[in-house]
C-alpha cells in the first residue's frame, strides 16, 4: 500500500490520545506519518471504524496546539501489555492548518 511508504516518526515521550466525540484519552501515539498513525489503545476499538482524535505533538510551539484528525481504523492486534491494542489508523480528514503543523513536525531532525 503506497500511504504505508510514507517516512514515519516516532512520537517523542508521552502523547495521549483523545477521542474528540466522548473526551476521553484512548491511548498513547506510536508514530505518525503524513497520512496516518500507530496508537497504543488503552479502550476497545471498534474494527473498521471511524473516528475523530485529537492529540498535541512534542516539542515546542506551534507543535503543542492541538492537532485533530478524521481517521479509519484500518487494523488491530493484542499488544503484549493486558488491555492495550496496536491500532493502524488511515487518515480521511486533517484540516489544512494541521496537516502543515504534521508536516513540519515530521521534517524536523529528531
Amino acid at each position: 500500500m503506497e500511504s504505508r511508504r510514507r517516512p514515519r516518526r516516532p512520537a517523542a515521550g508521552v502523547v495521549e490520545v483523545t477521542d474528540c466525540m466522548t473526551d476521553r484519552t484512548i491511548g498513547l501515539l506510536g508514530n505518525l506519518s503524513e497520512t496516518g498513525m500507530l496508537l497504543i489503545a488503552n479502550v476497545p476499538l471498534v474494527d473498521d471504524a471511524l473516528y475523530q482524535l485529537r492529540f498535541r505533538l512534542d516539542g515546542t510551539e506551534p507543535y503543542r496546539a492541538p492537532i485533530e484528525v478524521g481517521v479509519h481504523l484500518l487494523w488491530q492486534e493484542h499488544a503484549s501489555a493486558s488491555g492495550q491494542t496496536w491500532a493502524g489508523f488511515r487518515f480521511i480528514n486533517v484540516p489544512e492548518a494541521h496537516r502543515q503543523r504534521l508536516r513540519d513536525w515530521l521534517s524536523r531532525s529528531h
